[in-house]
């Protein structure tokens, strides 16, 4: 059989049309509802409590006694980094008379202290000299055999970046060296 013409055009019609597929319909979705809030939880640090290290338990352990700072030294130190300076420091019944430090920090730079940049600020239990215009706080104070000398807030005193690895100065009461 042969087909020619309308026929032919009917037949391939037929097949293509069963070939397609039918388009889909539409789909519709309803917004989706939105997530109901978590419940809120209060969150309480715990508690804290002092406990007594094992090796102060048992002692009678009192204050430091609150009594006015004696101390005179003129001393130079030096550690292994290259890290040195000096002081020349006397403060009497917790008034500084004499107060010179200069501190140098290897690659950064210089720290230098003078008495007469600063005022007395404080006595007991911490000597403090504050600098004339500037927030410069300089700290001394005494504890067992040791006083320490503490900067704070020097950045004006100081050369390059050298304040921030300016440590305090001990100095032993005893001997008048320092560290």
């Amino acid at each position: 059989m042969r087909l020619s013409g309308p026929r032919l055009a009917w037949l391939v019609a037929a097949i293509l049309a069963g070939c397609a597929t039918p388009e889909p319909p539409p789909v519709v979705t309803a917004p989706a509802p939105e997530p109901a809030p978590p419940p809120v939880v209060e969150k309480r640090e715990p508690r804290i409590e002092s406990q007594p290290l094992k090796h102060l338990a048992n002692r009678k352990l009192e204050p430091i006694k609150d009594r006015p700072l004696n101390v005179k030294t003129n001393c130079n130190f030096r550690d292994h980094t290259g890290y040195r300076g000096r002081l020349d420091l006397q403060v009497k019944d917790a008034d500084v008379r004499r107060f010179r430090a200069e501190v140098n920090i290897p690659k950064r730079g210089t720290c230098r202290f003078d008495l007469k940049e600063f005022q007395q600020a404080g006595t007991t239990p911490v000597a403090l000299a504050k600098a004339n215009g500037d927030e410069c706080k300089v700290r001394v104070w005494e504890q067992d055999s040791h006083v320490t000398v503490a900067f704070r807030d020097c950045k004006t005193q100081c050369s390059g970046e050298s304040f921030d690895y300016l440590w305090p100065i001990l100095v032993d009461a005893r001997t008048g060296k320092c560290s």
